[in-house]
């Protein structure tokens, strides 16, 4: 499987960022790691995360700050490199669009062309991958290891959040939590008596961590839609049992997100 895009969405409009967030969810190349409507919000991503590129709205009414500003605070962060800002904007002014291209905005899309939509911003995103990848190897060699260990654990743990997400897993249900440490511990290499190390981690018995997890698995295929468990979750599935066991389960996703980077 081919490296997925990391991609952060600033936009204020509700009906856009769904449209992406829909669109994105059916993509093997691309991951959308956050979406905000404001400027402190797009900071706290990028220095969190750091997406290769970013879907920038220049004005956030609805939100908080401009992406303007934005692009003038993304300069000053310390960054290993400098993600590829796609600004999106209805503005048509020429003296604005100078002044973001300053500011270090790499493409600008209007939006009041009639051949715009939400969906053609990321495809061209897609489009750029490979010359976005070049790029940040070329200014950063360093990039697969300068992720500090921090960064590294929130982007896997989003990872893991958005997958279950797809499912209908309940974030509530104390098994959600367990499920996903479980997925981080196997990442890199099998580990015997998970519910033991689970266990000693939260405090509770071998068999209260396994009851929560199967638990939690049970609910997400009881009452979510069919269509979005066979569509998001590939792996066989014992057709007596009808949901997945949990090792089954913590494995294909382990595998699913190594494979993924």
């Amino acid at each position: 499987m081919e490296k997925r895009m990391s991609i952060l969405l600033v936009e204020d409009d509700e009906k856009d960022c769904q449209k992406i967030k829909q669109y994105t969810e059916e993509l093997d190349d691309i991951s959308l790691i956050g979406i905000t409507n404001n400027l402190d919000g797009a900071i706290c991503y990028t220095k969190e995360f750091l997406p290769e590129a970013i879907i920038l709205d220049l004005e956030l009414h609805k939100g908080g700050g401009n992406g303007l500003s934005f692009l003038c605070e993304l300069k000053k962060l310390e960054l290993p490199y400098h993600p590829f800002v796609l600004v999106t904007t209805n503005n048509c002014s020429d003296i604005t669009y100078e002044c973001a291209r300053e500011n270090g905005a790499d493409f600008i899309m209007a939006k009041y062309q009639s051949d715009y939509s939400p969906e053609g911003a990321v495809d061209f995103l897609r489009m750029m991958k490979t010359a976005i990848f070049s790029k940040i190897q070329s200014l950063s060699p360093e990039h697969e290891t300068s992720e500090s260990p921090e960064q590294k654990e929130k982007r896997i743990v989003s990872e893991i959040h958005r997958e279950f997400d797809l499912v209908g897993m309940n974030p509530k249900h104390v098994g959600y939590r367990y499920l996903t440490e479980a997925v981080q511990l196997v990442l890199d290499e099998p580990v015997h008596n998970l519910c033991s190390i689970l266990g000693a981690r939260f405090g509770k018995t071998d068999v209260s961590i396994e009851r929560a997890m199967q638990n939690a698995i049970n609910k997400a295929w009881r009452t979510s839609d069919i269509e979005d468990l066979l569509k998001y979750y590939t792996a066989h599935i014992n057709a007596e049992k009808g949901t997945p066991t949990i090792t089954e389960f913590i494995y294909y996703y382990a595998d699913k997100i190594k494979n993924r980077y």
